[in-house]
């Protein structure tokens, strides 16, 4: 009979299962991609993001929270490279099953780029400013995301004047000519359920972290 795992232990190894899995994914997403060009620009934040999380992880562990959300960005990213986002099966299948006018996983994939970013966003003020206890800590976060998000369609845009047609499948505006709007705005909306949902846990792994305020100390002047 097999001893049971510790929670605590279990705890401590799953940053390293979630690289595990997160790694797996990405090799089974760049085999054979439709087009590897769009799998290398929808991929390349995790291709970059990995290894700085690890070697920066005896300095800078982050909660489980943030841990678990990342590999699932990971893994929607992987996803949307391998098949480029407006060809997604999965999101084919929504589309039919509901009669939509367009593959909705790229919608997806803009929530997830407002929901992961928020906590990742409100994990570094927490614990590198004297936010952590402040008023301003939930705005500031959703703004920060809504900020990556304009970036981020810059750089879409950059790809666009630089590639052309070419790079149609990365923008996957699927015809749309408000594309760039909604998915701001679905990064808005992700964004703000994110603060909204996940505040009160992540504040409970923060301070299994040992992370503290400093604004609390400060009296009502931080809030």
């Amino acid at each position: 009979m097999t001893a049971a795992v510790h929670p605590a232990v279990a705890r401590r190894q799953l940053p390293a299962v979630l690289a595990t899995v997160v790694v797996a994914g990405l090799a089974v997403s760049a085999w054979a991609p439709r087009e590897r060009a769009t799998w290398f620009l929808e991929t390349v934040w995790v291709l970059v993001g990995l290894p700085l999380v690890v070697f920066t992880w005896r300095r800078f562990p982050l909660t489980n929270l943030l841990c678990c959300l990342l590999a699932v960005h990971a893994l929607v990213l992987a996803v949307g490279g391998h098949y480029t986002y407006a060809q997604v099966p999965l999101g084919d299948w929504v589309r039919d099953i509901f009669g939509l006018d367009r593959n909705p996983y790229d919608r997806f994939g803009h929530l997830m780029q407002g929901f992961v970013p928020a906590v990742l966003v409100r994990e570094l003020l927490s614990r590198t400013s004297p936010l952590r206890g402040s008023r301003w800590l939930a705005p500031l976060t959703v703004c920060a995301c809504l900020a990556f998000s304009a970036v981020f369609e810059m750089l879409e845009w950059l790809a666009a004047v630089v590639g052309g047609h070419s790079a149609d499948a990365f923008l996957a505006t699927q015809g749309d000519v408000w594309d760039t709007q909604w998915d701001m705005f679905c990064a808005l909306i992700g964004a703000t359920v994110s603060v909204l949902v996940l505040s009160r846990p992540h504040d409970r792994q923060l301070d299994a972290l040992g992370v503290t305020s400093r604004c609390r100390g400060a009296g009502s002047t931080a809030g």
